[in-house]
């Protein structure tokens, strides 16, 4: 007997509607957001799949397929993307701020031979999850 109230894991969306802006965001992982969250030992985490918001205007950094969110008040991490100054991170592997990237074409070549030397852990380090170089200057 099947029980038609659950969804599987497999059929929820790789993407969702940010509840606060109305955008669609990717997924990020629950591993991910354990190392951004201030006190994660008592972040409740639902066992459903959780989404980032990039967006710079939005308060919202992380939410739920259920529409809980986490703020930028709930981290423990400034998310640069979020932050408008010199100052925010690019890379949060190597700690290279914006201020930096353009100051020092150097700084984009060393994360481009680090990434490729598979000596990066955005996957941890950045609240996104992803690999910051697209966010480097062209």
């Amino acid at each position: 007997m099947t029980n038609c109230c659950n969804t599987p894991q497999s059929a929820l969306s790789k993407r969702h509607i940010c509840p606060a802006n109305g955008k669609s965001y990717g997924e990020v992982s629950v591993i991910t957001i354990q190392h951004h969250i201030a006190l994660a030992w008592n972040w409740q985490n639902m066992n459903q799949p959780y989404y980032f918001c990039d967006d710079p205007e939005c308060d919202v950094v992380y939410f739920g397929q259920d529409n809980t969110t986490l703020n930028t008040g709930s981290l423990r991490t400034k998310v640069g993307i979020k932050d408008q100054s010199d100052k925010s991170l690019i890379c949060y592997c190597f700690g290279v701020n914006k201020q930096q990237s353009k100051n020092s074409p150097e700084a984009r070549a060393f994360v481009i031979e680090q990434t490729r030397n598979h000596a990066c852990s955005c996957s941890t380090s950045n609240p996104s999850g992803k690999c910051c170089l697209k966010n480097f200057p062209k």
